[in-house]
């Protein structure tokens, strides 16, 4: 009865927490992606021209992902939503069946309790309950490219990489898996994904040309179509330094960051080029990092991390890593980082508002990674670094 009671309390808080976020975001995103593709494919407009009402908001991805996003043409709102609402829910479990599935089932207790509380654990989880309420696709990039390094990579099959181009050239910042697959010297695979990206993105100018050209001569390049990049939604090294008083520095500064940021990642990964785990864990914190733009609902690409280093943070001495996960989930979920938005103390500021980039960064040292292969549960005495 107490398995069963637990089970009911963690679903009934990560409801109460996703109804929260619904009724602020209200899918939004959702509404954007849909106005722009009834715009592009029903009205016959250029799609990169549409932009919501009384908002400067409009289609940031590239032509691709509109191909992708086509059935919305002729679905009802409210069932676009609802595919996106599941299949939010749908990956969510996948990913703690393939992330988590390991150390849970060495646990002592039943799968149902287990699974069942870490679902409701992920799904409670900001950059989560955001994807749900904005209507994004941010988990389904992220199941997309852990099939293709886990089931694909990982395994040498022969279409090892393509996930990772499709992810590509839906929305670029899948793009880092490709420097991964460079850096741990997979060429066929690193070949696979540019082949699949390329691919994908010459089909959807050949079909559509006129837009694939608006796309990447202009709208790429325009700022203003994804917000303010000071904004505190911004959890990126470029958003962090846009908050701080240095405007005829930014540029210099993020480049100096971002540089610093893919040494230090580029170095841990070659050191550990078979543990694609750890892999994906480190590259999915980099492309929070580096992106000039990444919101809080993009922070999804950290869960890897949070799981690893719960899974081999648990079994070590100290716990450290298990220690930095646990807190960094219970900040990024407490919406903690809000109460920055209109700061009254800039050097708190500085901290709160900047709370996400500054735990993606400790995320990346911190992280274990095994300079051998992926470590199983089973072998807690392979060495980390």
């Amino acid at each position: 009865m107490r398995r069963i009671l637990t089970l009911i309390v963690s679903a009934l808080a990560a409801a109460a927490l996703m109804y929260i976020a619904w009724h602020r975001n209200r899918f939004f995103d959702s509404t954007v992606y849909y106005g722009a593709v009834q715009y592009w494919f029903r009205d016959g407009g250029m799609v990169y021209d549409w932009l919501k009402p009384l908002t400067p908001y409009g289609f940031t991805y590239p032509p691709f992902a509109g191909l992708v996003m086509s059935p919305m043409s002729v679905l009802p709102f409210a069932v676009v939503v609802l595919f996106a609402s599941i299949g939010t829910g749908i990956t969510i479990g996948l990913l703690v069946h393939w992330l988590a599935g390991p150390f849970l089932r060495t646990l002592k207790y039943p799968l149902w309790l287990s699974y069942g509380v870490t679902f409701c654990i992920l799904m409670a989880f900001e950059p989560v309950r955001e994807t749900f309420s904005f209507g994004q696709v941010n988990t389904l990039l992220l199941t997309l490219v852990t099939v293709d390094l886990l089931f694909g990579v990982a395994k040498g099959r022969w279409w090892g990489g393509i996930g990772i181009g499709l992810a590509t050239a839906i929305k670029l910042t899948p793009g880092v898996f490709i420097l991964y697959l460079l850096v741990t010297r997979r060429w066929k695979e690193a070949a696979t994904a540019i082949a699949a990206a390329t691919g994908a993105t010459v089909l959807a100018g050949a079909l559509f040309p006129d837009e694939s050209r608006e796309f990447w001569t202009s709208a790429l390049w325009d700022t203003n179509r994804v917000g303010v990049l000071g904004f505190l939604s911004n959890q990126s090294e470029r958003g962090m330094i846009a908050r701080l008083p240095y405007d005829e520095l930014e540029s210099k500064i993020w480049l100096v960051c971002v540089l610093a940021t893919l040494v230090w990642w580029g170095l841990r990964c070659y050191r550990s080029p078979e543990d694609v785990v750890g892999g994906l864990a480190l590259t999915g914190i980099l492309g929070c990092l580096i992106s000039p733009v990444t919101w809080i609902h993009h922070c999804v690409w950290l869960i890897p991390a949070l799981i690893r280093c719960v899974e081999l943070g648990w079994r070590t001495p100290k716990r450290k890593p298990a220690w930095l996960a646990i807190g960094a989930y219970v900040l990024m979920t407490s919406h903690l980082a809000w109460i920055y938005e209109n700061p009254p103390r800039p050097a708190l500021y500085i901290l709160g508002g900047n709370l996400y980039v500054l735990l993606s960064l400790a995320l990346l040292f911190w992280t274990p990674v095994s300079t051998r292969i992926s470590v199983p549960v089973k072998e807690p005495e392979k060495v980390l670094a």
